[in-house]
Order: C-alpha cells, then structure tokens, then sequence
C-alpha cells in the first residue's frame, strides 16, 4: 500500500504534465487545470518549437551536456586512477582538496568567472558553462571513481606490471574497461544536473542562440507576464523525455556502478 502510494505522488505530477500538454488553451483556461480534459490538441508542440526556438534550445543543452560529461569521467577518472591506484606521496592532501571541491557553492564562483570570462572573450560561448559545470563536477566524480577503485584487487594491477604493463596501459586496458559501470552513473548524475542547469547559462550566455533548456523556457512568458501554459508544458515534455529514457535504458547500470566493486565491474 505504502508503496502504491509513493509511485501515484510520484507518477502522477509525470501524467498531469502530459495530460497539460495535450490540452486546448481555451480548455486549460477556462475549465479545471486539474481536472479531466474535455479537448485535445497536438498544435501546443507546433506552436512550442515555432515561438519559443525550442529546438535550438534542445540542441545547445545536448552539447554542453556532452561536453561538460566528457571532461567530468576523462578527468575524474584520471584523477581517482593516480590518487587511488598509482598513489604518490602528497596524494591524501590531494584527495582531501578534491573532497572540499564537494561543499563549495557555485554561487560565489560567478563575478569572478564573468570578470575573467569577459577579459579572455569566453562571455555567451559554450565554453562559458562547460568549464564551471566540470569544474564543480570533478570533485564528486573523483570521489564515486576512488570508491569504485579501492575494490579492484591489487593483485590485478600487480600481474599486469609483471607482464610488462605500464601504468597508462593498465588504465586502458584494465581499469576503464572495469569502469564503464561507474562511468554510466557519473554521467547519469551529473547528466541530470546539467540539463536543469540555470544559474550558469543565466549568468554567462548573452544571446539566444546559446541559451539552454532551463533559460530558454522564459520566452514563454509574454508581454506584461502572459504565459502560453499548454506551449510550456508541450516544451517541458519534450525536453524532460529524452532524459527519462536514458535513464529508464541505463538505470540498471547505474545501479551496479553505485553498488559494484571489481568484482561486479
């Protein structure tokens, strides 16, 4: 029972924001929000991507989504390799600076960022959100690899040197392919992070043409504050779907990379 009742509180707000979406404006306006539908209408998705450059949008969240997750698992995991498997001495104080990386808010990253971003000519590129998103990123993902890392037997890594293996075929040979697990779920979590990013994309894009999901669902909102409600769930929809399929697909790895040593890699 208990359990019906958690998957309706959080299934329920998934199906409502569907049914919206669906909706005539004459009917989402002048009937219960909340209620059942009497008309439905597919032209709130036309009329998403046509106002509000919805497609644009998608595709400017998709390159810094890749681009931001690419630096996050080739760094982090470099990184967590070095720290946990190579280990160096200096290494523990390392590691503690990467784990404060964890607490820092990203808030007091911004004037100073801006200032800088606008004396190299970073201002409204995607570089402007790649950085700081890995940037504050990295640490957690430091961390999710070296947890990962400590379960690999070191007998592993012991036979592969006493056949020849140096410490960068090891990594290619050994530790990434023991990692891919791991990988999915640093790419899941911070994949979730980014999509919905806002204060980044708010604070350093200047143009339309680079704004993300979350910054370009404000053109929605019309002169003296009219929303198009059905278009913004239409876009919501639409932008929140690829995402929940991804994870859908790859939720069973993300699981093992949370729960998995070198054993279960």
């Amino acid at each position: 029972m208990l359990i019906a009742i958690i998957m309706v509180i959080q299934v329920y707000p998934l199906l409502w924001l569907f049914i919206t979406s669906v909706r005539t404006e004459h009917d989402f306006a002048a009937g219960d929000p909340f209620g059942i539908p009497q008309q439905f209408t597919l032209d709130n998705y036309a009329r998403a991507f046509e106002s509000g450059n919805l497609g644009r949008y998608i595709l400017n969240s998709v390159i810094v989504t890749f681009g931001s997750n690419f630096f996050i698992v080739i760094l982090g995991m470099m990184a967590a390799y070095a720290l946990q498997v190579l280990r160096f001495k200096g290494g523990k104080i390392i590691r503690m600076i990467f784990m404060m990386g964890i607490i820092v808010p990203v808030q007091i990253s911004l004037v100073p960022l801006f200032i800088d971003y606008s004396q190299v000519g970073l201002l409204d590129t995607y570089w402007s959100m790649i950085i700081p998103l890995a940037g504050f990123s990295i640490p957690m993902s430091v961390f999710l690899f070296s947890s990962f890392y400590q379960y690999i037997p070191s007998e592993t890594y012991e036979a592969a040197s006493i056949d020849g293996a140096g410490p960068y075929r090891i990594f290619a040979q050994i530790t990434l392919p023991l990692s891919l697990n791991t990988i999915v779920t640093v790419v899941l979590v911070n994949s979730i992070f980014i999509w919905n990013e806002f204060i980044f994309a708010n604070t350093f894009v200047l143009t339309d043409d680079l704004k993300t999901i979350p910054l370009g669902l404000q053109n929605y909102i019309g002169a003296m504050g009219n929303t198009d409600w059905t278009a913004t769930f239409a876009a919501v929809c639409v932008t929140i779907t690829p995402l929940m399929l991804v994870f859908l697909v790859l939720n069973k790895a993300m699981i093992q990379g949370l729960e998995g040593g070198a054993t279960k890699g």
